[in-house]
């Protein structure tokens, strides 16, 4: 299932729990009321209290770990970014009979990494990519270290390039491990759960009203089901509506510069 509608679904499900949830603790109370009017709300604001409390304390965490994420994400394109231009520009310690196999490597090595984000949220061809550049990463490092051998090559040359091309390795490493660094599922099931608890002791607290107050129903209901649905968007923003594409362009303007 699509990313963007499986969360469109947890958040609809999350707004239509509570307020059936509202309702239902809202005809619970209703009912204690009947049978004891002066000790039915007694302990209610605390125990309020201590939830809502938990359930702040969860959204801020979820929130700020989401963000957090998110801007590593971005920052680590920048990175590669960086990475993959020192390294194409120390090519030019190397023989000039050298140069031009290892720049064409480097061309179609950029063209592929940038596939792999190109091709998500299909796993299978973002995969294939993956690979292909895996491979041009080992064809890159084996003509860079024959070439730093070469006859006219400088002594410096293995010193200056080598760790360059390290870098531009390792950094691929990275970021594929902070694409599939999140909180735990449990995480988000235990904020859905006290979503729903709080509203069942919010509808409690509604019973002493007469009439339904729909908008405060509605509302509590609206903010937690778009906050949730925020969180979970930007905690995949590779698969969402709020994304980090639009830091690929500088990928995307290293490689016109390669022409």
């Amino acid at each position: 299932m699509d990313h963007g509608i499986y969360v469109s679904l947890f958040a609809l499900g999350l707004f239509l729990g509570m307020l059936v949830l509202l309702e239902v603790g809202r005809r619970i109370g209703v009912r204690r009321l009947a049978e004891d009017p002066t000790g039915a709300a007694a302990g209610v604001g605390t125990v309020e209290g201590a939830v809502f409390a938990l359930l702040g304390l969860l959204i801020a965490f979820t929130f700020s770990g989401a963000a957090t994420r998110f801007d590593t994400r971005r920052q680590l394109i920048i990175e590669e970014t960086n990475d993959i231009g020192t390294a194409y520009l120390r090519l030019d310690l190397l023989p000039m009979d050298a140069q031009p196999a290892l720049r064409e490597k480097f061309r179609v090595y950029l063209d592929t990494r940038l596939e792999v984000y190109r091709k998500l949220p299909d796993m299978a061809a973002a995969q294939e990519e993956m690979v292909k550049a895996n491979r041009l990463q080992v064809d890159i490092w084996r003509l860079s270290v024959a070439a730093s051998k070469a006859q006219g090559a400088s002594a410096a040359t293995p010193l200056l390039l080598l760790p360059a091309l390290n870098a531009m390795i390792d950094i691929t490493t990275t970021r594929t491990m902070a694409m599939q660094i999140h909180p735990p599922v449990v995480i988000f099931a235990l904020l859905f759960g006290l979503a729903l608890v709080s509203s069942l002791l919010v509808g409690y607290g509604m019973a002493s009203s007469k009439a339904r107050n729909w908008l405060h129903m509605l509302g509590l209901a609206f903010v937690m089901a778009v906050s949730v649905y925020v969180i979970l968007d930007i905690e995949y923003p590779r698969l969402g509506f709020i994304r980090v594409d639009d830091f690929d362009q500088a990928l995307v303007e290293l490689r016109e510069s390669m022409k």
